[in-house]
């Protein structure tokens, strides 16, 4: 009896080591996230704020390099993660979210400053409830992979051919399936970095777990918004 107690009590203090494990290493990536969502808005209001920068970008080619620059970075990180350090996926990861705030600022003269800031909280309360329940969840989301996959692709060929006819209608498409799907996507990324994370990993190798969760995670929150401000922003005329 007294070695069967002691079992229990071991495989119980296995498992709450194991919920800290998990806790801290979500709020890591959460932390992440959050960090990279505010240098993305501090970079956009920054060069937004100068004649000059938007001048410089928005009105040369450069604006196609800063444009396609954040997917570079999405493709190298996703599948050369094995193959770097912590330390370098983290460089990687702030460099791209300042490259993406260089790419939004032209929302600041697109649209008022009101209608932003009001779908900006709109977003982070569907996005917080959509992670949550992906992190509380005890159904298994997998299923949902495929669909918000094909979903995703059907988003960016859609967008691209819209670059060319320009069509009110598509773009209205576009933005409410864009809707769908990440928000979807909030909440199978959250189970599934919740999912691989495992103590033996180790510290580089949850460091970088962490930066690729939050690369996930920063890319849902950023579309779900600028499809919500397609929506719902006031046109700054």
């Amino acid at each position: 009896m007294e070695s069967l107690n002691r079992t229990m009590r071991a495989g119980v203090t296995t498992e709450a080591l194991y919920d800290e494990g998990l806790r801290q290493h979500m709020l890591r990536v959460y932390n992440f996230m959050l960090m990279g969502l505010g240098l993305t808005g501090a970079t956009a209001l920054a060069v937004a704020s100068s004649p000059a920068m938007m001048g410089l970008i928005f009105g040369t080619p450069l604006q196609w390099v800063v444009m396609l620059a954040p997917l570079g970075f999405v493709f190298f990180l996703s599948f050369r993660a094995d193959k770097i350090s912590a330390a370098t996926a983290q460089t990687l990861f702030w460099t791209f979210c300042a490259v993406m705030g260089l790419s939004l600022a032209s929302i600041f003269h697109v649209f008022t400053g009101a209608s932003i800031a009001r779908v900006f909280f709109i977003t982070a309360a569907m996005f917080g409830a959509m992670s949550l329940f992906g992190y509380t969840t005890k159904r298994d989301l997998s299923n949902w992979g495929s669909f918000l996959i094909m979903g995703l692709f059907g988003v960016i060929i859609a967008m691209i051919v819209n670059i060319f006819l320009q069509s009110s209608m598509l773009q209205f498409v576009v933005s409410i399936v864009g809707v769908i799907v990440f928000t979807g996507l909030a909440a199978y990324d959250t189970q599934r970095i919740k999912e691989v994370y495992h103590e033996g990993h180790g510290t580089e190798g949850l460091t970088k777990l962490a930066v690729l969760g939050a690369l996930s995670l920063y890319l849902s929150f950023i579309n779900l918004f600028m499809m919500l401000l397609s929506l719902l922003g006031q046109r700054d005329d």
